[in-house]
């Protein structure tokens, strides 16, 4: 039998009809994913500033304090306690600090030896991992900047240290220059800002989309539909079409929020995003119609697609970490994931700038996904249209 577009179209003018009397979970639907934006964006940073450092000072000479003082001046310590008889593990035990620094009792000796090297202990509290590596890389940033700072011909420190550089003959050291492609600043949004737009848009299509099929199902009003000359085909499309244009709506409205609040715009050519956003919302949407027809109760809904939609694509989308960091054992279950492919697509979008070259891959990973769920929910409305 051929779809006939003006049942489609019936379809979804009677689910948006719907959808338009419940006034409040309209707003809801519109108004939330703006505020998830706005809490996702602004409360999740990679970012570790201000950490409570200890400093013990055994040496007390002028150059190991030129060397707490290269701490003080970085935005990433606040120094807490300085000086002789400070007791590192006690205040890393109460909690005080995150890290310390023991500068042992010859270390301006130490450094005035070219064959003997200064050496200084650094204790950080382990109980966060991320942030313990981060702090150590920081700690080993701020220690190097104080050794190019004294072997600066400028420094004041320099005429303090005698024979501090190598010996005439060795070998010029290699100098690193690193230049930070696409994101020179390191600005946090611009990484969990595009994230957060894929997180945001997730829930909320699928699960209105999900609530409606099951409520059919509930008050067993579906069978009206089975018994009219409609097809499931056309049911679907009309359905997943009516819910496809109010996450279309969210997805307007939460890239317009990203502008004003994060700064984001556009880098390279938007094409690939728009089409990306379209494929994006009719996979949730689809997606929430097939846990909606397995679904008996709308309680049933809520949770279902809170763990599958919601909760997936949080932990296996790349949104705060690499993929490449989840066990191998699981991490089949992030090519099943659309979010995972729409977050490649929006920070490309708004960070990269690269375009159809390197997103491609994503828009047929969204596309093939699309066609996945849509075969399922279709499937699932059949075999209910023979079991009715």
């Amino acid at each position: 039998m051929a779809i006939r577009s003006k049942r489609i179209i019936a379809q979804i003018i009677k689910e948006l009809t719907q959808l338009g009397r419940d006034r409040l979970t309209l707003i809801m639907a519109l108004g939330l994913p703006l505020v998830l934006l706005l809490v996702f964006g602004f409360s999740t940073s990679l970012d570790v500033n201000r950490i409570n450092i200890a400093i013990q000072d055994l040496d007390s000479t002028r150059i190991s304090r030129e060397y707490i003082s290269t701490f003080e001046r970085t935005n990433k310590f606040k120094l807490v306690a300085q000086g002789s008889t400070v007791n590192v593990p006690r205040l890393l035990d109460t909690g005080q600090a995150a890290a310390g620094v023991i500068i042992p009792p010859e270390f301006a000796r130490d450094l005035r030896r070219p064959e003997r090297e200064a050496q200084v202990q650094v204790l950080v509290d382990g109980t966060d991992a991320n942030t313990a590596n981060l702090v150590r890389a920081y700690a080993r940033a701020t220690t190097n900047a104080f050794t190019e700072n004294l072997r600066s011909p400028s420094s004041s420190t320099t005429n303090l240290i005698a024979e501090n550089s190598r010996p005439s003959g060795s070998a010029t050291p290699v100098t690193l220059q690193t230049r930070l492609w696409y994101n020179p600043g390191l600005e946090t949004l611009k990484y969990i800002g595009p994230g957060a737009l894929a997180i945001t848009v997730t829930l909320f299509p699928a699960l209105l989309a999900g609530l409606a099929t099951a409520k059919e199902r509930e008050q067993n009003t579906i069978t009206q539909i089975y018994a009219s000359s409609m097809t499931g085909a056309e049911y679907l499309l009309g359905k997943a079409a009516a819910f496809w244009l109010v996450g279309m709506a969210e997805v307007l409205l939460t890239h317009v929020e990203s502008w004003g609040f994060f700064g984001l715009w556009f880098a390279g050519d938007p094409i690939p995003v728009m089409v990306g956003s379209a494929l994006y919302i009719a996979c949730v949407v689809l997606w929430g119609i097939f846990m909606g027809a397995n679904s008996s109760t709308q309680s049933a809904v809520i949770q279902s697609v809170s763990l599958t939609a919601f909760l997936l694509s949080m932990q296996f989308s790349g949104y705060i970490y690499p993929i490449s960091n989840i066990p191998i054992y699981i991490r089949w279950i992030s090519v099943l994931v659309p979010a995972r492919y729409y977050i490649l697509l929006t920070r490309d979008a708004y960070v990269r700038g690269v375009g159809w070259i390197g997103v491609w891959s994503s828009i047929l990973a969204l596309a093939a996904l699309t066609s996945l769920f849509f075969f399922l929910a279709w499937r699932k409305l059949q075999k209910m249209q023979v079991e009715t």
